[in-house]
């Protein structure tokens, strides 16, 4: 009786749900919707102009020849330190001349090391991100100069610059010495978490867009799935207590929701994937070991409202993207009372986060095309880079001066690679 009950419910529900959308349709013309304030006019900054790149040459072991022993990089979530460098190379900002340079960049492919699985390991990138710095601070003067300061790194890994997928580990570990003073492009972001600094870039996780391009339904199409999520909710293999992984909050998801008829939900990643989520109204953005994934990407491409399941999580470009506009955040503990939270959300409400995601713009400031695009998440990336300039005069140190501790750090870490 009780699976009824709740079918009863949710055919209520959406019979009621699309009336009143329908209605609020009826007096508001579904279009897009400029980004308002400060936000929009971030998003469309053109960095072009307004700062300059010195892109280290370094041996193709650090970056090229790993690429050549396993393409597969090129396709995963952690991407993004391929594609920057690509896109450094031919990029307007780039100079050959290191003298007028405002940002040096360190192409060092730190997670194309993967497993049969396609899980990149990470126990080899401080040292190799080590032997990168030992050998631009022997061969150039620049870094010298500040110690990394005026040097940026691209570190996508589950926790940055901590080179650990593990949180505990990662926090153990804490992020790399020698990246101290540097600016890190990273996609993890959590507030008060050792893995992240100050200053440190949050970026989106890669997600193909061609890929997604082929997938894309007509705009017209009913969304008449009202939560969706396809994705892991234990992970036995590494968690086989239950509990440590996504802090419990996946589990929760699916203790109560299973059975609910206004939850889409499955482990189960079927080809028609994209297409469910442009079907849908919410998409759930859960964490898993790390709080990000590229489910966030991808709700934001299809126009699905993204439902933010990871506390303190530090977002993409938050000072171009207007999450709280665009999203739904739920604390994790409030996760039992997830279909009250969003059954409550007035028809307007969502319509109006649907506009926004609508925007062109929204869209791809997420994306790192090929080739690029104006306003592109490479685009995003150059502008956080050009509003630190200019340097405070306090990052240039005294001839002589030493700051960082080249010994610091784990044992294994200070081993030759």
């Amino acid at each position: 009786m009780e699976i009824w009950r709740w079918v009863f419910i949710g055919i209520l529900f959406l019979a009621a749900f699309v009336v009143k959308i329908e209605a609020f349709k009826q007096g508001h013309r579904q279009s897009t919707e400029r980004i308002s304030g400060s936000a929009g006019d971030v998003l469309e900054d053109d960095p072009i102009g307004r700062l300059k790149v010195f892109v280290y040459e370094l041996p193709s072991k650090y970056n090229k020849k790993i690429l050549q022993k396993d393409e597969r990089c090129l396709n995963h979530m952690f991407a993004a330190e391929i594609y920057m460098h690509r896109f450094l190379l031919s990029s307007p900002v780039r100079t050959l001349n290191p003298e007028e340079a405002d940002w040096f960049y360190t192409p060092v492919y730190t997670t194309c090391d993967l497993t049969p699985n396609g899980l990149p390991l990470p126990f080899k990138s401080p040292r190799m991100m080590r032997s990168a710095i030992q050998l631009i601070s022997s061969n150039w003067p620049y870094w010298n100069r500040t110690e990394g300061a005026d040097h940026f790194f691209l570190v996508p890994h589950d926790f940055g610059a901590c080179f650990h997928y593990q949180e505990e580990k990662a926090i153990e570990r804490g992020i790399l010495p020698l990246l101290q003073r540097a600016t890190l492009v990273q996609t993890f972001g959590q507030r008060n978490h050792v893995c992240l600094k100050e200053g440190s870039i949050t970026i989106p996780p890669y997600a193909p867009p061609q890929k997604m391009q082929t997938h894309l339904i007509p705009e017209k199409t009913p969304r008449s799935i009202f939560v969706y999520f396809r994705g892991l909710f234990y992970d036995v293999g590494n968690d086989p207590e239950g509990g440590y992984y996504a802090r419990g909050a996946r589990a929760a998801v699916w203790e109560n929701f299973k059975d609910n008829p206004l939850f889409d939900i499955s482990t189960e990643h079927p080809t028609t994937y994209y297409e469910d989520m442009q079907r849908a109204v919410f998409c759930l953005c859960p964490l898993g070991w790390a709080p990000w994934s590229p489910r966030l990407v991808e709700a934001v491409i299809f126009g699905c409202i993204p439902v933010i399941i990871a506390d303190d999580i530090v977002l993409p470009f938050a000072d171009a993207i207007p999450w709280e506009e665009i999203g739904v955040f739920v604390d994790e503990k409030d996760v039992p009372n997830l279909d009250t939270i969003l059954t409550s959300i007035p028809p307007e409400v969502i319509l109006r986060k649907q506009r926004l995601l609508a925007n062109p713009s929204m869209k791809q400031a997420m994306l790192f095309p090929q080739p690029a695009q104006p306003g592109d998440a490479f685009h995003q990336v150059l502008n956080g880079l050009a509003r630190k300039l200019p340097h405070d005069k306090s990052v240039y140190l005294k001839p002589g001066e030493k700051v960082l501790h080249w010994t610091a750090g784990l044992v294994g870490d200070l081993k030759p690679w």
